[in-house]
């Protein structure tokens, strides 16, 4: 601010309220620099510069007056520069705001503060974030030639596995081509076998073989017929059980009676004349 009116001095530009303000203003600063260079009231035993004491340099300020003008002028003078910068880092912030009202501005400002504590702690958030990401990177970095390694180590054995398994199919399809070729040539013989039979097997010889099966069949029809009514007949008999045996018994002791007469009888001949 001094700054400034020295340089509106220089040009001749100041008023005379500037002047006058900048005048109290420096005497003030002077005043206030110097006493603090002073010792305190602790240390009044010490011997202060040239002499001096906070009493002898009160007595060169300027009047209360001026000291209040200037007190109240520089507030204002404060706030229009703290204004000013507010504004110029919310055109720097949201330059759309340029084209707004003053007090839709002045809003704005008021919320800069906390929307800038809020983009600084968004900011470091996403920094720990892109320290995060780079340390994982790195790790990654790390990792990358082993991983890589192993990769190619499962397309080698990937490889290795295809190539068997299409000489896996190859040697499959050679056995089906083999199977297939000797059951062409198992039926080229076959039809070697039918030929040589047709050549010896004439249609005259073939009408005999008929008529001799068909005696054969009519044959071994007539004893499945026998074969049956005897089973017939055995089935009677048994169903008789312990009767048929007897009878059987019966039967043989009578025809062995009738043998021993007859045979007396023969002999009984034989001896008379």
């Amino acid at each position: 601010m001094l700054t400034d009116l020295e340089v509106k001095k220089q040009e001749g530009k100041i008023t005379d309220d500037e002047k006058k303000f900048q005048d109290v203003l420096q005497q003030c600063l002077l005043v206030s620099e110097c006493s603090r260079l002073l010792p305190s009231g602790s240390e009044m035993d010490s011997v202060s510069l040239l002499g001096l004491h906070k009493q002898d340099l009160q007595q060169t300020l300027p009047s209360e007056t001026d000291v209040l003008w200037v007190r109240e002028r520089l507030q204002m003078q404060l706030e229009e520069a703290l204004r000013k910068k507010c504004f110029t880092f919310l055109s720097f912030h949201q330059p759309e705001t340029d084209e707004e009202s003053e007090v839709l501005r002045a809003a704005k400002a008021l919320r800069l503060a906390k929307t800038l504590r809020d983009e600084k702690r968004r900011l470091r958030n996403e920094r720990e974030k892109h320290q995060e990401m780079m340390a994982t990177l790195e790790k990654q970095q790390e990792t990358y030639p082993s991983v890589l390694l192993r990769c190619l180590s499962l397309l080698r054995q990937a490889a290795s596995d295809l190539r068997l398994k299409a000489q896996s199919e190859l040697d499959k399809m050679n056995v089906e081509y083999l199977e297939t070729k000797s059951n062409a040539l198992f039926l080229k013989l076959r039809m070697e076998e039918l030929q040589v039979l047709t050549d010896t097997y004439t249609a005259e010889k073939v009408e005999i073989h008929k008529h001799i099966r068909s005696s054969l069949e009519a044959a071994v029809k007539s004893e499945k017929t026998e074969l049956s009514a005897s089973r017939q007949i055995l089935a009677s008999y048994e169903f008789l059980g312990t009767q048929f045996e007897e009878l059987v018994k019966e039967y043989t002791q009578l025809r062995d009676k009738i043998k021993d007469n007859r045979w007396a009888i023969e002999e009984l001949s034989k001896t008379v004349p």
